[in-house]
């Protein structure tokens, strides 16, 4: 879970009135299949949270950059700050696991509000494993992602697979399913449950509630937030914090 958050899985979406962005990924899980428009760009800073059985795994600050390299593709990068507070001893901080990926949509019924598309992600081993800032060895996340859109409401879902070498963890399936409504073009609130399976031998999977959304400032700016909590499984209290940019560049 510390690695999922430790990374965002953000794209921009639609338009509320001309004006307001509507996102999928962060502040969520769920993530979306729109790629970021061709020569626009994306940035967030932001800070998560993820505290399971005594102990707390914080990531923060934490930058994403994300660009619209080609029609329907967009270029992923995390690069994230990790903080390892275990239930007993010190806490660690340093680099965390860097993340890449290109997401790729393949169908677009754009008068039926209807998108398909693919996000795969490879999590470099920049962070300590030792200091539990990090997986210890390269692993990848393979997520299908659709969208559909209905007047206000916009309702995202998928899942995937992660691939995992590293000593004691194992191959896992996630999925999860995001619900947003759109009150006005300052506001859009949503809700989403998150399947994840086990991730290592000796680690139960979970199943998350959790909800938040975000706050317009202008079409260019964005407060994202969101907190939540386990309803099924191990036990994990989640939260993000996060501000979002994004603009257009002629190259």
């Amino acid at each position: 879970m510390r690695r999922l958050f430790a990374c965002g899985v953000p794209a921009i979406c639609t338009l509320v009135a001309g004006i307001a962005p509507c996102l999928a990924g962060p502040p969520f899980f769920t993530d979306d299949p729109e790629p970021v428009e061709l020569r626009h760009n994306e940035f967030y800073i932001f800070g998560t949270l993820d505290h399971a059985d005594g102990a707390s795994a914080i990531s923060g600050p934490a930058i994403e950059y994300n660009r619209g390299i080609a029609p329907n593709t967009q270029f992923h990068l995390v690069l994230p700050y990790a903080w390892n507070r275990p239930n007993h001893g010190a806490t660690a901080t340093g680099i965390g696991d860097v993340e890449l990926g290109i997401k790729y949509r393949f169908l677009d019924v754009g008068d039926d509000g209807f998108q398909l598309g693919a996000f795969p992600m490879v999590e470099l081993a920049t962070g300590s494993a030792r200091r539990g800032l990090g997986n210890g060895r390269t692993w990848y996340r393979l997520p299908l992602w659709v969208q559909k859109s209905i007047g206000a409401w916009t309702f995202d879902g998928g899942g995937g697979f992660i691939v995992n070498p590293a000593p004691g963890m194992v191959d896992a399936s996630f999925g999860g399913a995001l619900a947003q409504y759109t009150f006005d073009p300052r506001w859009t609130l949503g809700v989403e449950l998150f399947r994840q399976n086990a991730l290592a031998a000796d680690q139960p999977g979970y199943t998350l509630l959790n909800m938040g959304g975000y706050l317009n400032f202008s079409q260019h700016f964005s407060l994202l937030f969101s907190a939540g909590g386990s309803v099924a499984g191990a036990r994990h209290t989640v939260a993000y914090l996060g501000l979002y940019w994004t603009w257009s560049s002629a190259r």
